[in-house]
């Protein structure tokens, strides 16, 4: 067997567990990741493993999630700044809930009618992403090469998509785009079953466990303390439990924007910690293998995978280059990763306390999270097609077995994908 797959087939069959000697520490250690899929894309140059002798990168198939954003809506920032001015108004605030109330001044100075949408920074990650795609497998991008892009009908992943499909343009001038943002293609890039939508709704038959789960993870006593100084206008205006998630979601977006403020000083790790755990809860519960849902989360991701064997059939039929480039959300990119079988995308664990340790939002999904299948060809035999994944531009692997590892044999892949799409 080979040395590099023996390595690669150990580290795939460690116990799940070994993600749990991390999540805490690194949110400790960068308190950036406790926000979960809020936390900007990670940057930074990652060695890739040579292809065999005798391939060559052909065909790039990709996922990837909108950009870093503002908050979901407005009011997101809004409610938060009334409350504090009001609390100014009845002299309510103490120097640090003054101090606080300075700086939610600040960002909504930049977030006002913005809530939702692409930020800079966001342009900038797809800009960076599409760079290091062409310069990493040049030969994809070569000369008049037809590319498909098509994102969902959310503003902001076409926005994604026009930043990634310019940069591309910048560096190639010849390349043939199609850019699309359609509700034609709804069907698979953002696919949600009614059974899914029942199982997330409100009183979803996981909502009272999660509801008793994220009460017992929100102290906001000492928070509140530091901001209010008169208790009685805290018993009469403030509901403790939503300032610290009004704050929590300002101090965890703010790494998204432009704006140079901070709110992490206002929260101890242990509470950013804590309401991460809830807060990646939602997204294990909703998007992920939670056992209680049996597959139906993961299932969402199905006309996805169709659409990917079908476009790399396509390709592959032509005997050309290309690529298709897709952008969605972190409610797409997480089942995805998941279906796919992408290392440590589909731990499957019962217990809530145990959440944190099998699945890390961060790592799957952050702003821009992206998963790349890189095709290479073999230059005599164009039959013999190889295949490597990539999660968020970092080699990965899935449950198949390869001699040559990162990379598997297409028709091998290609088999696995169809037996996923038969269950």
């Amino acid at each position: 067997m080979n040395k590099i797959f023996k390595i690669a087939l150990a580290a795939l069959l460690l116990p799940a567990m070994a993600v749990a000697q991390t999540a805490k520490d690194e949110i400790f250690n960068d308190l950036n990741k406790a926000g979960g899929v809020y936390y900007a894309y990670p940057v930074s140059t990652v060695e890739q493993t040579p292809a065999p002798k005798g391939y060559e990168p052909f065909y790039v198939s990709h996922y990837g999630r909108h950009g870093s954003r503002y908050l979901i809506a407005d009011n997101d920032y809004k409610w938060v700044l009334d409350l504090m001015r009001k609390a100014k108004d009845a002299g309510a605030l103490t120097p640090l809930g003054l101090d606080a109330l300075e700086r939610v001044e600040k960002v909504w100075l930049e977030a006002e009618g913005r809530g939702g949408d692409l930020s800079p920074l966001g342009v900038r990650q797809h800009r960076g992403i599409a760079e290091r795609m062409f310069n990493t497998f040049p030969e994809v991008f070569k000369g008049k090469v037809d590319i498909s892009a098509r994102s969902t009908i959310v503003m902001r992943c076409a926005m994604s998509m026009d930043a990634f499909c310019e940069r591309l343009k910048e560096l190639n001038p010849q390349l043939n785009i199609t850019r699309e943002a359609s509700n034609r293609y709804m069907c698979y890039m953002n696919y949600h079953s009614p059974e899914s939508n029942e199982f997330n709704a409100p009183d979803g038959p996981w909502q009272e466990e999660y509801r008793k789960f994220e009460e017992s993870h929100t102290n906001a006593d000492r928070l509140v303390g530091t901001l209010f100084s008169d208790s009685l206008w805290v018993v009469r205006n403030v509901n403790p439990h939503k300032v610290m998630w009004g704050f929590y979601w300002l101090a965890v977006g703010m790494q998204d924007i432009e704006t140079k403020v901070s709110f992490m000083d206002l929260f101890e790790p242990q509470e950013l910690f804590d309401l991460y755990q809830s807060f990646n809860y939602r997204f294990y519960v909703g998007d992920s293998n939670y056992p209680g849902s049996n597959g139906m989360l993961l299932d969402n991701a199905k006309p996805l995978l169709t659409n990917v064997v079908e476009s790399a059939d396509a390709v592959i039929a032509s005997g050309k280059t290309g690529a298709t480039l897709r952008f969605g959300h972190d409610g797409n990119l997480i089942p995805f990763a998941g279906l796919l079988g992408l290392k440590d995308c589909n731990n499957s664990v019962e217990n809530p306390a145990d959440f944190y340790k099998y699945f890390v939002s961060y790592k799957i999904s952050p702003m821009a999270g992206n998963v790349q299948m890189i095709f290479f060809r073999n230059k005599k035999n164009h039959d013999d097609i190889l295949v490597k994944f990539m999660l968020n531009e970092r080699e990965t692997s899935i449950p198949i077995e390869t001699d040559s590892y990162p990379f598997y044999k297409w028709s091998d892949v290609r088999a696995y994908f169809m037996n996923i799409l038969a269950e």
